[in-house]
């Protein structure tokens, strides 16, 4: 009986098996359980992967994406695998525009270097940004409020067996990195964060802005740039970066009493470059909705939840463990939310969107995992292509969880 379960198991779960594709057809653009929308598991070209998203705000500002195979326009390559995730705030304008560009514009550049690099990913950053300023111009007359709107940006690019990690604002990339001496796996941040409650970055904020003794204040015991916003870095914020839209018929609360000269927040990337190891096992991306509930192991261990073993049968357990990871990892945060409000966690799921934001951040998790065979070798064009969007399809207009822009979003 257990030769025949294992079989089963090993046909169902091998990668290039039409019964894996089966099993995975009915969630192949996720499932929506309430406010949760969630993929369990599947294939992107470096491995396996899963995702979820939980919203909280009456529109959900939180926008992800994995995208997987071609890099480029060129049949040449490079191949590999994308990953973003981008936490709008002020709406979720800028964080859906973030999601149908700034991919592309990575392409653009890839396939005029023939490469994915640190100068490729910051070019797509800065046409992003500047795609969305000319989109704020254009809408000014008749949406002012818009050149509030903006978002974190956070990217993972693995390509040739390296990982590129880019950054604006404070989402969050975690890996989880075996110790074989031990067999533990052991949390190692991979991101710079961009938030003005680190001391390094007002530091830095106050050395951009010396003139400026109010460029950083704390306010209500949480310190804020001109005490309006806590990130430094993201795209978007035009009011916070061009003058001319900071003024009227912009709100109040988000205009500056003094004008100022020189751009307060700023769009720059940090870059870093990691080439990965055969003991790096998977990779957390997640918005800060995530990290304000778990510390960076306690989001490693729940994703490290089974046992590992030489042996074949535990080898296929851990495959199975794999999938929902993005899902438990936010139920795990919002049991944690739910604890701090002194409720049970089954009262909270009851609260509709927008009164949820009092209880928890929209919160956005994609889980990568990493086949040390598979990143070694993917640069060729048989890869299997994948494109898929936190919320998985166009939802209806009244959907709890809505995902594609409007027309009037559109830009270059």
């Amino acid at each position: 009986m257990l030769a025949v379960l294992m079989n089963y198991l090993r046909a169902c779960w091998r990668p290039s098996s039409d019964c894996r594709y089966v099993h995975a057809g009915s969630d192949a653009v996720g499932r929506q359980e309430g406010l949760l929308w969630y993929k369990d598991l599947g294939q992107h070209v470096n491995g396996e992967f899963s995702m979820a998203v939980v919203q909280a705000n009456n529109l959900l500002e939180d926008q992800s994406q994995i995208e997987s195979g071609p890099l480029s326009s060129l049949d040449s390559g490079p191949y590999g695998t994308f990953v973003g995730v981008y936490d709008g705030h002020g709406g979720p304008e800028t964080s859906r525009y973030i999601t149908d560009h700034l991919f592309q514009h990575l392409k653009r550049f890839a396939s005029e270097q023939h490469s994915v690099s640190p100068e490729v990913i910051r070019k797509a950053y800065q046409a992003t940004e500047e795609g969305f300023l000319s989109l704020v111009a254009k809408q000014w007359p008749v949406k002012p409020q818009i050149a509030a709107v903006g978002s974190c940006c956070l990217v993972g690019i693995i390509c040739s067996g390296t990982l590129y990690v880019a950054n604006v604002g404070d989402s969050r990339v975690v890996m989880g990195r075996l110790v074989k001496a031990t067999g533990e796996v052991l949390a190692v941040q991979l991101s710079a964060e961009h938030n003005a409650s680190i001391e390094s970055v007002r530091q830095e904020l106050r050395a951009l802005h010396p003139e400026d003794s109010q460029i950083v204040v704390l306010k209500h015991n949480v310190w804020r740039v001109k005490g309006l916003i806590q990130v430094s870095r993201s795209i978007g914020d035009t009011y916070l970066k061009k003058a001319e839209y900071n003024r009227e018929p912009l709100y109040a609360k988000f205009r500056l009493r003094e004008p100022f000269k020189k751009p307060i927040l700023s769009s720059e990337p940090s870059i870093s470059v990691h080439p990965l190891q055969p003991l790096d096992q998977f990779l957390i991306f997640a918005s800060d909705g995530l990290w304000e509930h778990l510390s960076n192991q306690q989001a490693v261990d729940i994703v490290n939840s089974s046992p590992r073993s030489g042996l074949e049968i535990l080898t296929i357990i851990l495959v199975l463990f794999k999938q929902g990871s993005a899902k438990r990892l936010i139920k795990t945060a919002l049991q944690a939310a739910a604890k701090k409000r002194e409720m049970r966690y089954s009262d909270l799921k009851k609260i509709d969107r927008g009164v949820r934001r009092h209880f928890h951040d929209d919160i956005t998790v994609v889980v990568v995992f990493l086949d040390s065979n598979l990143v070694s070798r993917a640069n060729s064009s048989k890869v299997p292509v994948l494109s898929l969007r936190g919320g998985g399809i166009t939802l209806p207009h009244n959907s709890l969880a809505p995902c594609a822009a409007p027309a009037d979003l559109t830009g270059p």
